[in-house]
């Protein structure tokens, strides 16, 4: 399977945010669409960043509150490892496994393409399990739904 399989099922929506935004910004953002990382970007399609709520946790655990006034250009992380979308699931699973990624950018030809996550990546696993289980049970039973 590729990452291109997930994108089609979750869709290709992306959530970015300029660098200059305040992280309280950040914050309101991440509650309102019920995610845990934005992609930060000027234009909506190049990835000058990434930053998620385990950034913001670490900096106020450093900085104290003061950092929410701050830009998220302050807390992000700006070396961003990304993937295309013929990229194997394996391999991006290993990915974010290995470098405990939890959000993985997706880019086409240079333009922001997708974000997958974990919970993707596991709800995927799932659903491969199930189908196979479904499989194997009318197998054994002889049984065809």
């Amino acid at each position: 399977m590729r990452i291109s399989d997930i994108l089609r099922v979750k869709g290709d929506q992306v959530v970015t945010v300029p660098p200059e935004t305040p992280v309280v910004r950040l914050l309101e953002v991440l509650a309102q669409h019920r995610i845990g990382a934005v992609v930060v970007s000027r234009d909506g399609t190049t990835v000058e960043g990434i930053v998620s709520e385990r950034d913001i946790v670490r900096a106020l655990a450093v900085r104290g509150a003061d950092v929410l006034t701050e830009p998220v250009s302050m807390i992000a992380t700006t070396q961003v490892r990304t993937v295309a979308p013929d990229a194997q699931l394996e391999d991006v699973e290993r990915l974010m496994t290995e470098r405990r990624f939890r959000h993985v950018p997706v880019v086409t030809d240079g333009v922001l393409s997708g974000v997958v996550s974990i919970g993707d990546v596991v709800k995927n696993r799932i659903d491969e399990l199930e189908t196979e289980r479904t499989t194997l049970a009318e197998y054994i039973t002889g049984e065809r739904s």
